[in-house]
């Protein structure tokens, strides 16, 4: 019982509702912690720092995850969300001296927002269209307002450098990789959580419903605009974090972080990992960052056989994220989450074949 979840032994309603059903899970989820908690002590500073550039792809990608494939509204423009949250934290601190999380909460609640608002046409419109609406977020807040008027508020040109010792947490001063691989433990761990439980509540499946079939989901009487602007909104938030985090990580923030490029690319993480599963995101980042990573050091071995190759490493990089894409969508289209389930079922019915 221990092990395999099998027959009916739940005695109270709280247990139907835990995350980890049995103790074995319980103490796997246990150890991965552990192990997460050790990892940045027992390895170099160069892990350390991908390890938080996959943290900062998760808390990007979970935006996108809840738009497409939860709810069905398809974004290409949650890049300028990022920028939203990652500006206004910047501001907050600079300009008016906010402590660190007061300014991460002001910057996500104002990502959220501005999501609302280019939002809204998904009321009306879907499909083709809400693309079109969500890459005009991209053009507006990060080519027009950001590149254009930031500069007037404080910034140096269009971008902002903090000097060291401004991201504080209470005496906590983050000024490393290591620090900041904490912090983004905390921010992964605090929204996965989050939005996994809004996911089992009503909302949740009203945004399913939405998915699924929005005329059938508003005859049972589900607003779907309200409950279509409530998923831009935690979007928007969640991808507000995500600019909040990179402030901390890299104490800089230039509009060349939150380009259109960027908003394709989650939504790559996203395909790779699998549509609708929040397991997904994490191993889609985990599989894009790792990929990439590698693909620089093959790239670097093979200076001597091809000199101009690292100059051309932007352009390699791109065709082996959208050859990994083809790939999944032929082969594998829905992604690693699905992948891993296959082999945990495997596991768990071995040495039977059913």
């Amino acid at each position: 019982m221990a092990y395999l979840p099998c027959g009916v032994y739940h005695e109270r309603y709280r247990q139907e509702h835990a995350w980890w059903q049995t103790r074995f899970v319980r103490a796997k989820m246990g150890l991965l912690a552990a192990l997460l908690l050790v990892f940045p002590l027992t390895t170099n500073p160069y892990l350390v720092s991908v390890a938080n550039i996959v943290g900062y792809t998760i808390l990007s990608a979970l935006g996108v995850q809840l738009l497409i494939g939860v709810c069905g509204q398809i974004t290409l423009g949650h890049a300028a969300f990022i920028a939203v949250g990652g500006y206004a934290t910047a501001i907050g601190m600079l300009q008016y001296g906010l402590p660190y999380p007061v300014s991460l909460l002001v910057g996500a609640v104002l990502a959220g927002l501005w999501s609302v608002l280019f939002g809204l046409p998904s009321a009306r419109v879907k499909g083709f269209y809400l693309i079109m609406t969500t890459m005009a977020a991209q053009f507006v807040t990060v080519d027009f307002i950001i590149t254009q008027y930031v500069s007037r508020i404080g910034g140096r040109g269009h971008y902002f450098s903090l000097p060291p010792g401004t991201v504080t947490i209470g005496p906590w001063v983050i000024d490393s990789d290591l620090k900041a691989y904490y912090l983004m433990i905390a921010l992964v761990v605090g929204s996965i959580a989050a939005l996994a439980n809004l996911l089992r509540t009503r909302v949740g499946r009203a945004w399913v419903a939405i998915r699924d079939n929005d005329i059938a989901a508003q005859t049972m009487g589900v607003n779907i605009v309200r409950y279509k602007l409530l998923a831009f909104f935690v979007a928007g938030v969640l991808g507000g974090i995500a600019g909040a985090f990179w402030i901390s990580s890299l104490y800089f923030v230039s509009p060349e972080h939150f380009t259109l490029g960027w908003s394709l690319w989650l939504v790559g993480v996203v395909l790779i990992g699998g549509i609708g599963s929040l397991q997904g995101v994490v191993f889609g980042s985990l599989f894009v960052t790792l990929t990439l990573e590698a693909l620089g050091f093959a790239v670097s071995g093979l200076r001597d056989l091809f000199p101009t190759l690292p100059d051309k490493f932007l352009y390699v990089k791109e065709g082996a994220f959208g050859l990994a894409i083809v790939f999944f969508l032929l082969y594998e289209p829905r992604g690693l989450a699905y992948r891993w389930q296959q082999m945990k079922n495997y596991f768990n019915l071995w040495p039977f074949a059913y």
